[in-house]
């Protein structure tokens, strides 16, 4: 990525960027999620793979958490504000094991293997 790119979405160096990110952040609390819940294993099989690997009990706050927004969003809800303080929407548990999933799959095509999963269209 080229440096303007990188100045231009860094939130310490664009009011905009920290702006949005303030949104994304309300908004992530409100439901008591995090940013890395909201990748989809069923859309990335790079993020299933991270979320196989991951220990059991992160993989349960992750279900829990989701289970608990979607809960809040049908009955019209938010979170109690006590609870929404102590909310952290931008505490990565998934980014780590997400790049050495890349990067194994990456090396994996540098060497000619096959590709451990495909998707396939029934």
């Amino acid at each position: 990525m080229s440096s303007f790119l990188r100045t231009l979405l860094d939130p310490k160096k664009n009011w905009l960027a920290a702006q949005h990110m303030k949104s994304i952040s309300n908004r992530l609390r409100r439901y008591g999620l995090r940013y890395d819940d909201l990748y989809d294993p069923y859309y990335d099989l790079d993020v299933k793979e991270a979320l196989n690997r991951l220990p059991r009990e992160i993989v349960n706050a992750r279900n829990q958490r989701l289970k608990r927004a979607m809960d809040l969003s049908m009955k019209h809800e938010y979170l109690p504000e006590g609870l929404q303080a102590v909310q952290t929407p931008f505490r990565s548990y998934l980014q780590e094991m997400l790049a050495l999933v890349k990067r194994e799959n990456a090396e994996r095509e540098a060497l000619g293997a096959l590709p451990l999963y495909q998707r396939t269209i029934p």
